[in-house]
């Protein structure tokens, strides 16, 4: 049975240009995304045509400044967009969110001229974007990584090995964080690396329990060379780029999950009008109306959490533990309201006619990507009790 387009949501909307963005969003979804998201996603396809439909659309460097092709759009609003992008098909909505995370080093922290030359290539001249922290043997302690920037000349070469990239091959650009000093976060700086950069290649794709369109893999550096003029930020701030990055991309994470739960919620919810036992829909029994209450209440509480967040980054105001918690509460709730999907729906939920039960092998990922929800607890612990004593 082909996957049902998610229900409008009733959004909260600061002006009446972000309302026409969600009517766009939600006409491309209908026309170009959720038609083919089911077959796409059981092929392996990478639907790089709708992010060349996205780029011409302006709607792959919303947050970002208008001066370099961006939408000048409020977070509150961005992630809005991911969570309508993400309910449709995760491959599109989590893949917008990692271009944007692979745009926030050199829109945050690179020099006037880099952003004049490089930015509106990346935010709407049709590029994609990866974002190039963990490594095989660095995921959750990132500060430990090991790829290699040695200075030589006017240029850097690195070497060394990525793991978990998203887009990882097919990419035209990379945000690599490399180790170019002291052990530790203070000896990691951020580089803008090309796609087709000599010296980088990439592994098979790994063979994923969901998100199949969407290639995450290794990417090897052998002495690729990279002009110091590509270089973002100062020497040893890599850390600092790639924390405050992660910040920002936890939320369009937390999005993506709302999105994605939405979509399950939709999918129980039609189905449950429509399924009779003994005599009448399922719909009217208890048991189960209680089920839908508290999926679509988890929704609720997750869309009201990272808009909290998203709103304090707007104002400009500290919003790290926040962000923590709205991907661990999103994510999570996710987990739940997926897993409850299948349930609702029983034996077809079990098969691959109906969409649950990919959105539920899709939920899962999102409580690993881009920070562990264990990693999201110890930061907002942090937050609240300061740091562990060693």
């Amino acid at each position: 049975m082909p996957d049902r387009a998610p229900q409008p949501v009733d959004r909260q909307l600061p002006t009446e240009e972000s309302r026409d963005l969600i009517a766009l969003v939600r006409d491309i979804v209908q026309r170009e995304i959720a038609p083919r998201a089911a077959e796409e996603e059981d092929a392996g396809h990478f639907p790089r045509e709708v992010f060349t439909l996205l780029s011409e659309s302006g709607l792959l460097g919303l947050p970002y400044d208008s001066a370099h092709g961006g939408g000048d759009q409020p977070y509150e609003v961005y992630l809005q967009v991911l969570e309508e992008l993400a309910a449709a098909r995760l491959t599109v909505g989590l893949g917008a969110s990692v271009h944007t995370l692979a745009c926030h080093g050199l829109a945050g922290y690179g020099s006037k001229e880099q952003q004049a030359e490089h930015l509106p290539a990346m935010l709407g001249g049709g590029l994609l974007g990866g974002y190039c922290l963990s490594e095989p043997a660095s995921g959750s302690d990132a500060a430990s990584l090991r790829t290699k920037a040695v200075r030589d000349g006017d240029d850097w070469v690195i070497t060394g090995t990525k793991a978990w990239i998203t887009h990882g091959g097919v990419a035209d650009f990379y945000t690599v964080m490399a180790r170019t000093g002291v052990e530790g976060p203070r000896g990691i700086t951020a580089f803008l690396v090309p796609g087709d950069a000599e010296g980088l290649t990439a592994a098979a794709p790994e063979k994923k329990m969901g998100m199949k369109g969407s290639p995450t893999a290794q990417l090897h550096f052998d002495g690729v060379r990279v002009p110091d003029s590509r270089r973002i930020g100062e020497e040893g701030q890599g850390f600092t780029i790639a924390l405050s990055a992660l910040d920002s991309g936890r939320l369009g994470i937390a999005a993506c999950a709302i999105g994605v739960a939405q979509a399950a919620l939709d999918e129980a919810v039609a189905y449950a009008g429509e399924r009779r036992q003994f005599g009448r829909p399922i719909a009217d029994f208890q048991g189960l109306r209680f089920m839908l209450a508290d999926m679509a209440t988890q929704i609720e509480a997750g869309r009201a959490l990272y808009l909290a967040a998203a709103r304090l980054r707007d104002a400009g105001r500290p919003f790290s533990r926040q962000a923590a918690m709205a991907k661990l509460f999103c994510t999570d709730a996710a987990m739940k309201v997926t897993t409850d999907a299948v349930q609702v729906l029983g034996g077809y939920g079990y098969t691959a006619d109906f969409p649950a039960e990919r959105y539920m092998r899709e939920a899962k990922v999102l409580q690993i990507v881009e920070g562990t929800n264990q990693i999201q607890r110890v930061v907002i612990a942090r937050h609240l009790a300061g740091p562990e004593s060693r």
